[in-house]
């Protein structure tokens, strides 16, 4: 629910931890100074990286991969549980469905905790906080904003429809008994104001920032995937000018071996924009996909097709004939190894892979996107580009990229998901056939929701409560 603050331990949590303050406190009348201020932005980054109590050993831990990873990808059909696909693996999410609830619920509590931040800090004169100091906190938790009502459009809201009534409930305000009741926007006004907050973020947020916190490149890279998923007029020129900027005056490099990050370097590589920095020691994330011996999640005939004679299919998949429970032998280890907790929202790969989209789209040089997506693949140590090269067309070329994505950032904040429902439908209907209309493109509103809040208006198309 949108109203569900989740309580933060004040003692347990520890400085170094996401370099984060002793307390996650965001709302109450708690910012008073510039000292107070970044509290509370921490707190709303605590949200962000999903902390919460850890199950095994009762720490506080950060706990992104149910939402980010897990069920975009299931959608996408890529990964699956290993006692059978219903996370999403049909597209059968109902209202009363836990995974739609806890998504919901997972952005909202960001979103109001970001507009705590903003709402306190706001009125704050410069006698009690430095105004350039104000601005930046002000952008970083607009971003954080943004980045979850998108979220929430992209995945509740017809976000291909500009002109769709069927926008994001934009909550601008911390909820209270007052404005509980809310009416969900449309997806034209849902876009002006997750791109004013963007925008806002861009001009805003410092360059410099560790890459645990936004910065100016996360919010340029979220600009992107925003205006990749919407199409229109003018939005793929946009798109191809911010990924120049962030690849040509960013901080940032591609990792020489993409294999690098998720085994050895995890936040330490040149490559994450932003990510999450997990607790030392905290096993939440290890026991997603692997807990107690056992695999948790597979890779399906899908993404092993997309595999073959590819590199990455060694230590991407392990053989595992343990699974009692179902057919399934080949074990997604993408994360599996050492930075298993370290997690990714935006990645340098991703802006160059939109880039060649948008260049396609765009009707720019086919050659030109082979080029950055045979770059992209040579990182990954393939050097057989055949597929790449005998596409003569734009339709073609738009699959090998949706491939390569799927490939490259399969269960990364669902880059999968939405390359894959960015072609044609009636080719989505072929890589996912348990897709038989678009409705099945979003879930439908969590009925509790609708219960508390039922001004919210009408349940998405193809759904009822």
């Amino acid at each position: 629910m949108t109203i569900a603050i989740i309580a933060v331990s004040q003692s347990s949590c520890k400085k170094e931890l996401n370099a984060l303050p002793d307390q996650a406190k965001v709302e109450g009348n708690v910012i008073v100074d510039e000292k107070s201020a970044q509290v509370a932005l921490n707190g709303a980054y605590y949200r962000f990286a999903g902390v919460a109590e850890n199950y095994t050993t009762g720490l506080p831990s950060t706990q992104w991969s149910w939402v980010h990873e897990i069920y975009p990808s299931s959608l996408a059909g890529n990964i699956v549980y290993y006692q059978g696909p219903y996370l999403g693996g049909e597209n059968d999410f109902t209202s009363e469905s836990n995974e739609t609830a806890s998504m919901w619920r997972n952005y909202y509590d960001l979103v109001n905790a970001a507009n705590n931040v903003i709402s306190e800090l706001e009125p704050l004169d410069a006698s009690k906080i430095n105004e350039s100091r104000k601005t930046e906190i002000l952008a970083e938790a607009r971003f954080l904003r943004a980045y979850a009502h998108y979220a929430l459009l992209s995945y509740f809201g017809e976000f291909y429809n500009v002109s769709s009534n069927y926008g994001v409930m934009l909550r601008k305000e911390p909820v209270s008994v007052s404005n509980i009741a809310q009416t969900r926007s449309t997806v034209q006004q849902s876009y002006d104001f997750i791109l004013a907050d963007v925008d806002d973020a861009i001009a805003h947020t410092r360059e410099g920032n560790p890459n645990y916190y936004a910065s100016k490149w996360a919010a340029m890279a979220l600009k992107m995937r925003i205006l990749i998923n919407r199409g229109a007029s003018g939005d793929y020129a946009e798109v191809i000018r911010l990924a120049d900027n962030i690849i040509t005056s960013g901080p940032y490099k591609l990792e020489g071996n993409v294999k690098d990050i998720f085994k050895t370097k995890g936040l330490a590589s040149n490559e994450i924009i932003l990510g999450t920095k997990a607790y030392p020691n905290q096993p939440s994330e290890m026991e997603i996909y692997f807990y107690r011996n056992s695999f948790q999640f597979y890779a399906t005939d899908s993404l092993v097709s997309y595999l073959q004679n590819d590199p990455r299919l060694d230590w991407m998949i392990t053989i595992d004939n343990s699974n009692t429970f179902q057919d399934y032998t080949n074990a997604f280890s993408k994360y599996i190894g050492p930075q298993v907790e370290a997690k990714y929202a935006f990645r340098l790969t991703e802006v160059y892979l939109l880039k060649a989209e948008a260049i396609v789209r765009s009707g720019g040089s086919l050659s030109d996107a082979k080029t950055i997506l045979k770059e992209i693949m040579s990182h990954a140590g393939v050097t057989n580009f055949s597929a790449v090269d005998n596409a003569s067309t734009a339709e073609q070329l738009l699959i090998e990229i949706y491939k390569e994505i799927s490939r490259n950032l399969v269960a990364e904040d669902g880059a999968d998901w939405f390359a894959l429902l960015r072609l044609p439908f009636n080719t989505v209907k072929q890589f996912k056939p348990t897709i038989k209309e678009k409705f099945q493109y979003i879930l439908p509103i969590p009925k509790p929701e609708h219960d508390k809040n039922p001004a919210i208006g009408e349940q998405n198309p193809g759904y009822g409560w």
